[in-house]
């Protein structure tokens, strides 16, 4: 299966979408999480990363999903079906944003068991959702699952594996560190894209990550949740030494990107 990523020649590109590009180059100022403009077709998603941490907007042809929201203003989401929380730490949890998003969107709110019950006095129930490891839900024809994290900080953290209406499959780990477990993931969902944590968190490093790709074996292994800009290079360095089939996105914050399994004819 061969990925791509739509050039700047398609006619859906904004001034925010890139190129996939593997090259390093200087990352935006850019604190627009918005990717509306994008527009996945049939086989395809788009992504935006958006803060230092694990913020990543996603979207799907049909939905569009944003997790661990922090950092960014509520106005820069106009309409949202959900957002995912991991865990609870500051850097993954703001509680006065989320419930000023929700309220903005009425989108759902799918949290760990932390999460939710911080969020429960300020959260209509009717939206809110506990997510526990194993567990499943259900966007019409877009399934996001909760999977086990390794992140012992965290009270109850969980990673997310989200599925869109054509099978493509992202990966988005949290802070999580590489357990045995993630070798049983990858076999059974054969992630297409996975984010993979490279620094900040306690124990988090390029090589850490690096082994969260090489469990998972993803076709598209974006590196973030890092301090420096450094640690994402070093982490596709790693990758290309280990001789991974993955390919490496160093991402730029404040960008668009948009990958899929077909090129457009």
């Amino acid at each position: 299966m061969q990925w791509w990523q739509a050039s700047a020649e398609d006619d859906f590109q904004d001034e925010h979408t890139t190129s996939f590009s593997l090259e390093p180059h200087k990352a935006l100022r850019n604190a627009t999480v918005s990717i509306e403009n994008a527009a996945p077709e049939k086989n395809e998603v788009a992504f935006k990363w958006f803060n230092y941490y694990a913020g990543v907007a996603i979207k799907t042809p049909s939905k569009t999903l944003v997790i661990d929201p922090v950092d960014v203003k509520a106005k820069s989401f106009a309409s949202l079906d959900a957002i995912l929380i991991t865990h609870e730490h500051y850097d993954h949890l703001d509680e006065p944003l989320i419930r000023k998003i929700q309220d903005r969107t009425q989108c759902r709110i799918l949290a760990d068991p932390t999460s939710a019950r911080r969020l429960s006095n300020s959260i209509p129930a009717e939206k809110l959702l506990e997510m526990e490891p194993g567990t499943e839900a259900k966007m019409e024809d877009v399934t996001i699952r909760a999977e086990q994290c390794n992140h012992p900080p965290a009270s109850t953290p969980i990673t997310f594996l989200i599925t869109s209406e054509d099978g493509v499959k992202i990966f988005h780990t949290a802070d999580s560190s590489p357990f045995p477990e993630m070798k049983d993931i990858g076999d059974k969902h054969k992630p297409d894209l996975v984010f993979c944590t490279v620094g900040i968190a306690p124990g988090a490093s390029p090589r850490t990550g690096m082994e969260i790709a090489k469990l998972l074996k993803p076709k598209v292994a974006v590196p973030y949740h890092a301090a420096s800009r450094e640690d994402l290079e070093e982490f596709c360095r790693m990758l290309k030494k280990e001789k991974s089939k993955a390919t490496c996105l160093i991402p730029e914050q404040g960008r668009v990107y948009i990958v899929g399994k077909e090129r457009r004819t």
